[in-house]
């Protein structure tokens, strides 16, 4: 399979190869569904936690005694129904993650990427370094090319695209070894930046 590489205006500078196997494979929304939840589980912290009324201190005396007072009985002034008791059904650390090997998470990988070359939201781009780090700068390019919300996949550091990127809240700047499934579907248009970045992803995804 060939693959087109433009420029920001959308001219023609050449054409890459890619793997069929890698961008060329059929959408398969439940792997995908799968493997986007397991890596939203876990980013989630889990570190909630709150006390039974077995953590909570004191309260190992009878706070008053059982008959005559009027009062309902009580054996404890930290059971729950008292102010600074313990909780019936406590929150506790958890660990969310859910395992999703290997083969599954390529698996998604390689067909959410081809749907998006599909749909025409995955292009390979023949360079958008800047000269300074000017977030107006990047901001006319992307605006010239009636673009607003996009990820940008490189294969080394930009540190001048990485630093005017970060004041657009609608675009983000991404290495090839950082790219997930989440951050693939964040945004309306993925922007590969040159061949050797597209030839990185295949061969991470082979």
């Amino acid at each position: 399979m060939q693959i087109n590489i433009n420029n920001l205006q959308g001219s023609e500078a050449g054409n890459v190869d890619v793997s069929d196997t890698v961008f060329g494979v059929d959408f398969k929304e439940p792997l995908i569904h799968q493997v986007v939840v397991a890596h939203m589980a876990a980013a989630r912290s889990g570190t909630s936690a709150q006390k039974n009324r077995a953590a909570v201190s004191g309260g190992n005396h009878k706070p008053w005694r059982q008959k005559g007072t009027g009062r309902a009985r009580a054996g404890t002034i930290r059971s729950p129904l008292f102010r600074g008791g313990g909780k019936v059904f406590p929150a506790s650390t958890r660990n969310y993650a859910q395992k999703v090997n290997k083969k599954m998470y390529r698996g998604a990988m390689r067909s959410i990427l081809s749907e998006l070359l599909r749909q025409d939201r995955l292009r390979v781009i023949e360079s958008a370094d800047l000269e300074s780090p000017k977030t107006r700068e990047l901001a006319a390019q992307l605006k010239a090319s009636n673009l607003e919300d996009v990820l940008f996949v490189v294969g080394g550091e930009l540190p001048n695209l990485t630093l005017a990127a970060r004041n657009l809240p609608r675009v983000d700047v991404v290495e090839v070894g950082e790219i997930n499934p989440v951050v693939l579907l964040s945004r309306e248009n993925v922007m590969v930046l040159g061949a050797d970045a597209m030839k990185k992803i295949e061969e991470a995804l082979q």
